[in-house]
């Protein structure tokens, strides 16, 4: 059955991330797949192992996405000019596709986190901050840093914690990014 309906890991993959951006990534399970293309759960299991497998392959596709948008947005910039888009390439994405987004922070086992995207994503991190020239270990903290930093608020902005005050979640976003800008620029000595 599954064969009929053109079925394969990868188109299996793709058509989890779009479930997972339309009702939340921790809605995605091989169960919900197989009702999405009308075929028995059982015939998925010649592509997919399991749910476990299914989101991992989401996340893998969200990391591989985002650091691709991530590297397009880099290209050519530095300094706060490199922060502000490797930012607001991560916020558009996560805007756009909020499961995928999710999916992009599931907890990987070390040895798949090794080889994905994921690793693109520090050496980025790692490129900006040599515009604000930071030795290790503080260029390790300020990689956490901003993770924690956009992560939280593209999080809070996601599921409407900005909505119901003033200034709008923009004009804190810029602040923000101006914020770090001078931070890291001003980084403390230890």
């Amino acid at each position: 059955m599954a064969e009929r309906a053109g079925l394969s890991a990868e188109r299996l993959v793709r058509a989890g991330a779009e479930l997972a951006d339309e009702a939340g990534f921790e809605q995605v399970t091989l169960s919900a797949l197989a009702r999405r293309f009308d075929v028995k759960v059982a015939s998925l299991y010649s592509h997919l192992r399991n749910s476990r497998d299914l989101r991992t392959r989401i996340a893998l596709l969200a990391l591989q996405e985002l650091a691709d948008r991530a590297a397009d947005a880099l290209a050519g910039r530095a300094g706060k000019d490199a922060l502000t888009a490797f930012a607001n390439a991560y916020r558009d994405y996560a805007r756009e596709h909020p499961g995928r987004y999710a999916a992009a922070r599931l907890r990987l086992d070390p040895e798949t986190a090794a080889a994905s995207a994921g690793v693109r994503h520090t050496q980025m991190t790692r490129a900006i901050l040599r515009g604000y020239d930071l030795a290790e270990p503080d260029q390790t903290h300020a990689v956490r840093l901003l993770g924690s930093v956009f992560h939280g608020f593209v999080d809070l902005e996601l599921a409407g914690g900005f909505q119901h005050s003033a200034p709008d979640s923009e004009e804190s976003w810029v602040r923000t990014l101006d914020a770090l800008d001078s931070l890291l620029r001003a980084w403390p000595e230890h």
